[in-house]
């Protein structure tokens, strides 16, 4: 990583950093991919995620799962951390919150492909499983999206902990 694009990392390192109160996508920050030539699979398993319901807002649970194979640009963790935990105090439904994280991540870095899988622990006696995928069009991911999104409904009866 060059001097300069450390410089640009904001937040890393960064022991001033305030917790966001509300959604901010503009706390995302990226960083460049060292192996652009290669196809590779980023995993972030984020077990700790809250958000709020739109009509209640009482706080809602879950584990999430990014899953993306990185272009050009890469995003960096605690920039990640911090965008999510601006979720806390933002009411959306389980689908809205799991497409606007998938949108401003490849609004963001421009993944090959992504996907984004919410485990929302159970309120009222259910549960909620979002899962929502893309693939960039310059590159050939448009089969696996199709694939995966129907293949990650088979292991839905998995215990969320034991998910990776």
């Amino acid at each position: 990583m060059s001097q300069r694009e450390h410089d640009s990392l904001t937040l890393l390192g960064n022991k001033q950093v305030e917790y966001p109160t509300t959604y901010d996508p503009s706390l995302l920050e990226t960083f460049q991919n060292q192996h652009p030539t290669r196809d590779y699979m980023v995993t972030f398993r984020c077990p700790e995620f809250t958000t709020l319901c739109p009509i209640t807002h009482q706080p809602d649970f879950g584990t999430l799962f990014i899953n993306y194979i990185p272009d050009q640009r890469m995003v960096e963790s605690k920039s990640l951390k911090l965008y999510l935990f601006s979720f806390r105090n933002h009411g959306d439904f389980h689908e809205d919150v799991t497409n606007i994280i998938m949108n401003d991540l490849i609004a963001l870095m421009q993944p090959r492909y992504i996907e984004v899988r919410g485990l929302f622990y159970p309120r009222g006696g259910i549960s909620i499983y979002p899962f929502a995928n893309w693939a960039n069009p310059q590159f050939s991911y448009e089969n696996m999206a199709q694939q995966r999104l129907f293949s990650q409904l088979s292991d839905i009866e998995t215990p969320a902990s034991s998910h990776v």
